[in-house]
C-alpha cells in the first residue's frame, strides 16, 4: 500500500522530487494505487507528475495505464487516463507499437497518440498504415492525423498504399497525400479519378449555402463568368462542386499569412445565381490592408463593364463588415466597422440608402451628425454596423453567398481559379470535400 502522502507530495514543489523518487523505488507495488489517482476527478494531485513517475517505472507504469484504460468507467476517467497512457515517452515505444493491435479502439487510438508524442510517428510511418484501414472510424482518423504531420517524407509510403493497397487503406492514403503534397503528390491515375468524381457530380450538383468563418467576395450582375475572370485577371480555371469550392475558400481563409502562403492564391467564380456571379475567396477583401485598392481599382473596372461590381467582407464570428459598391466606373461607397483602429480611414463617398435607414431605426441621425449624437450613439451604430455587409447586400438586390439554398435559379457551372499571387506561389495543400 503506498502511503497517500507520498502521492500529494508529487504536487508540492518542495517535496516533488523526494516523492517521486520514493515512488519510483516501489515499483510495480505503488503502480495500481498510482493509476487510481490518475483517474481520479477529484484528486488534487495533477496527472502529469504522476504519469512522469509511471513512465519512470517502465513496462510496469504502462501495463497499469492499458489495464485503466480498459476498464475506466466514464467519459472523464477514460479522458484522463488516455492523456497519461500517451505520454509515457519513448521508452515504451516498442509497447505502443503492439497496442496498436489491441482488440479496443481506444487503446488503438491512444497508442498511435502514444507514438506521436515519443517523436516517433516518422520512422514508424509503416505501422501505422495499416490503421487507415482500422473498422473503427476514430482510429482511422487518428493515423491519419498523426501521419500529416509526420511530413513529406511519408510520401512514397502512401503512393505504394494507392498502386498496391490494401484497399481498405487507399481511401485515407489519399487523404494524407493530398493534405501533405497537394496535387503534386497524386498519381496521374489519382488525379484523373477526382477529375471523374467531380464530373459525375456536376450534373445533379445543386447550390449550397457559402460560409466560411471570415466571408468574403464580389459579386458582379449577369452571368459571364469568362469576362469576368478576364477583367480580374484570373486563369487556370477548374470546374468545381459547390462543396469543393467552398471547401477550398473556407481552408485557405484559415491558412492565410503562414509563411508559405496568404490565402490570396486562388477564388472560387460561381456560377450564374440568381442573376448575379459571385467571386469568393480572401483575395475578395475590400477592407484589408493589403487587398483593400486592388479590389477598389477591380471593381470599379468591372462597374465599368456590368454596370455594377460590388465587394464585402463579412466575419461570421462578429468580426466585423465591410462593404464596396461601384457603378458606371465609379465607387460611390466604400465603409468598414471591424474593431481596428484604421476602419474610419477606409471610408469614401455617402451612406447607402440602407445604412440611412438602420441608423433612422436606431434613433440616429441618418448622415452622421457629430454635433448632435453622443459617443454611445457612435458605438451603438459601430455594434449594429459589425453585422451589416449581409443586409447591404440583400438591399442592393445581389446575391449573397450567405443566402444561397438549393432553390436558388443557378445556371452554369462553378470553377476554382488561380489569381495572381497563386500563379507566382502555387497554392497551397489540402483534402477536400467534393
Amino acid at each position: 500500500m503506498v502511503n497517500t502522502d507520498l502521492i500529494r507530495d508529487l504536487g508540492r514543489p518542495d517535496r516533488h522530487e523526494a516523492a517521486a523518487a520514493a515512488l519510483v523505488t516501489l515499483g510495480a507495488g505503488g503502480v495500481e494505487q498510482l493509476v487510481r489517482e490518475v483517474m481520479d476527478t477529484e484528486s488534487p494531485v495533477d496527472w502529469r507528475p504522476i504519469t512522469a513517475v509511471l513512465g519512470r517505472i517502465g513496462d510496469a507504469g504502462f501495463d497499469g495505464l492499458l489495464q485503466g484504460l480498459v476498464f475506466a468507467s466514464t467519459e472523464e476517467s477514460r479522458k484522463r487516463i488516455g492523456f497519461a497512457f500517451s505520454q509515457l515517452g519513448v521508452a515504451v515505444l516498442d509497447r505502443y507499437t503492439a497496442a496498436l493491435s489491441h482488440h479496443m479502439p481506444l487503446v488503438r487510438r491512444q497508442a498511435v497518440r502514444g507514438i506521436e508524442h515519443c517523436g516517433e510517428a516518422s520512422r514508424s510511418a509503416a505501422v501505422l498504415l495499416p490503421l487507415l484501414g482500422d473498422s473503427d472510424q476514430e482510429v482511422a482518423r487518428q493515423a491519419q492525423d498523426t501521419l500529416i504531420r509526420t511530413g513529406e517524407h511519408v510520401i512514397p509510403l502512401l503512393r505504394r498504399v494507392r498502386e498496391r493497397g490494401p484497399g481498405r487503406q487507399r481511401a485515407r492514403a489519399l487523404t494524407v497525400l493530398a493534405e501533405l503534397g497537394g496535387e503534386p503528390a497524386l498519381s496521374r491515375a489519382d488525379t484523373a479519378a477526382i477529375e471523374r468524381l467531380i464530373r459525375i457530380k456536376l450534373p445533379d450538383d445543386r447550390p449550397e449555402p457559402l460560409w466560411a468563418c471570415w466571408n468574403y467576395w464580389m459579386a458582379v450582375p449577369g452571368g459571364d463568368q469568362a469576362g469576368i475572370m478576364r477583367t480580374l485577371g484570373l486563369t487556370d480555371p477548374r470546374p468545381v462542386t459547390f462543396a469543393l469550392g467552398n471547401d477550398i475558400v473556407d481552408a485557405d481563409g484559415h491558412g492565410c499569412d503562414t509563411d508559405e502562403h496568404t490565402g490570396y492564391e486562388r477564388v472560387f467564380v460561381t456560377p450564374e445565381l440568381a442573376g448575379w456571379t459571385l467571386v469568393l475567396g480572401a483575395w475578395c477583401d475590400p477592407h484589408g490592408q493589403e487587398r483593400r485598392e486592388d479590389v477598389l481599382r477591380l471593381c470599379t473596372e468591372l462597374s465599368a463593364r456590368y454596370g455594377r461590381a460590388q465587394a464585402y467582407y463579412y466575419g461570421g464570428q462578429g468580426d466585423g463588415s465591410a462593404w464596396l459598391v461601384a457603378e458606371h466606373g465609379t465607387v460611390i461607397r466604400r465603409y468598414g466597422e471591424t474593431g481596428e483602429a484604421e476602419d474610419e480611414l477606409l471610408t469614401v463617398g455617402e451612406p447607402l440608402p440602407y445604412e440611412r435607414t438602420r441608423r433612422t431605426e436606431l434613433g440616429l441621425h441618418p448622415d452622421w451628425d457629430v454635433a448632435q449624437e453622443s459617443e454611445d450613439d457612435e458605438d451603438e451604430w459601430r455594434w449594429a454596423a459589425h453585422d451589416l455587409a449581409p443586409d447591404i447586400a440583400r438591399s442592393l438586390g445581389a446575391a449573397s453567398p450567405l443566402d444561397v439554398t438549393a432553390d436558388t435559379p443557378s445556371r452554369g457551372t462553378g470553377v476554382i481559379a488561380l489569381t495572381p499571387y497563386g500563379v507566382a506561389h502555387g497554392v497551397p495543400a489540402g483534402a477536400y470535400r467534393i
